[in-house]
């Protein structure tokens, strides 16, 4: 059955973390803030996070400027590879270069990566039942941002990879009942001063 009201998704992957990924940076610590400074006045039902430390992290700094919304930590927010596509999915140009980005991913990346990414998308996507509007914050990470992002354009599966989403910016998508997904949001730095911006994103690609 269709949903009923709309849903904003809010989508941010976390701040940055340190070299052994086992927390977040003096930056990605003043990322999060600010973007629980923007995010303040925002009626969210809930906050789901990753179980990873750079995500849990980021979303109890976030959380420290929400009025009582309660943190869920999911599996599905997690960091993991989404989907692999066959050399036959890609572009004839590109085709090579993703499959080497790939050729990394564990047996059990494979084996548990696509399912956890169908359950991201029950879980946070859609419209949903009821009389009033739903805004729900997800702490990920890039790949699963990009996942979503895809999702929404209804691309091809293989197109989550290319996409790139810096630290702590903000992406939205709206769910509204009989109306294609839109995106209101992509990569939203604004909150953060200049020198917070672009971390996690490709060297060669800062603006």
């Amino acid at each position: 059955m269709a949903g009923t009201a709309t849903r904003y998704l809010y989508l941010v992957r976390h701040g940055e973390a340190s070299p052994d990924e086992s927390g977040l940076t003096e930056a990605g610590r003043r990322q999060a803030a600010l973007l629980g400074q923007r995010l303040r006045d925002i009626p969210f039902t809930a906050v789901h996070h990753g179980p990873l430390p750079r995500a849990e992290q980021t979303a109890r700094l976030i959380g420290d400027h929400l009025q009582s919304v309660p943190l869920h930590v999911s599996e599905a927010a997690g960091d993991y590879v989404p989907y692999i596509p066959e050399q036959d999915e890609l572009p004839a140009e590109s085709g090579n270069f993703y499959l080497r980005f790939l050729a990394g991913a564990t047996d059990e990346e494979r084996k548990h990566g696509p399912a956890l990414a169908r359950q991201a998308l029950d879980l946070f996507t859609g419209a949903v039942d009821g009389e009033e509007d739903r805004h729900e914050l997800v702490v990920t990470h890039n790949f699963l941002v990009a996942w979503v992002v895809r999702d929404a354009m209804h691309a091809p599966k293989w197109r989550w990879l290319g996409l790139n989403y810096c630290n702590a910016a903000l992406t939205v998508v709206r769910y509204s009942p009989g109306r294609p997904a839109s995106i209101l949001v992509s990569n939203d730095m604004r909150h953060l001063p200049t020198e917070l911006r672009w971390t996690g994103f490709p060297p060669e690609l800062y603006i």
